[in-house]
């Protein structure tokens, strides 16, 4: 599995990092987030939706489990925290993952097994009040081809 990790030392470049993954986001792409609370991915999300040209206010969607953002690509943003076994299937979570969106979600350790592979992972570990540490993962062409892009 391929990796890639950034430091970030506050939360505008968290979110920063975000806005940039976003700009090379395709059609189709799912991307994985994990953390503890407060480890900065509702944060890394509005960076990912401000890179999507979403307008308005981007917060969790725990209680709403998808929320739907129009913006160069449409964006479902997904919380699986309260997530139980086969909820997923019941609201249709994984006709959003397959659509033509892109899908960003947070828990996502919780569905794991039931994310397509093309999936890029993404964890952030708190390193200090303002500090992250970003940790990409991924097994697929499509994920060193975003590693690629990103980077530059």
């Amino acid at each position: 599995m391929a990796e890639y990790v950034i430091h970030t030392k506050h939360v505008e470049e968290t979110m920063y990092v975000g806005e940039q993954l976003a700009k090379v986001a395709m059609p189709g792409d799912v991307f994985a987030l994990d953390g503890d609370l407060g480890a900065g991915k509702t944060h890394f999300s509005k960076g990912f939706a401000k890179g999507l040209h979403v307008e308005g206010n981007v917060n969790s969607p725990t209680f709403t489990i998808i929320k739907h953002y129009e913006g160069r690509l449409p964006l479902y943003h997904i919380d699986a925290y309260r997530l139980g076994d086969g909820e997923g299937e019941e609201i249709g979570l994984f006709d959003v993952i397959d659509g033509q969106g892109v899908s960003l979600i947070e828990w996502a350790s919780i569905i794991e097994d039931e994310l397509p592979d093309h999936t890029v992972r993404i964890s952030l570990t708190r390193v200090s009040d303002e500090e992250r540490q970003l940790q990409f993962k991924g097994v697929d062409e499509r994920f060193e081809q975003v590693l690629k892009e990103f980077g530059q």
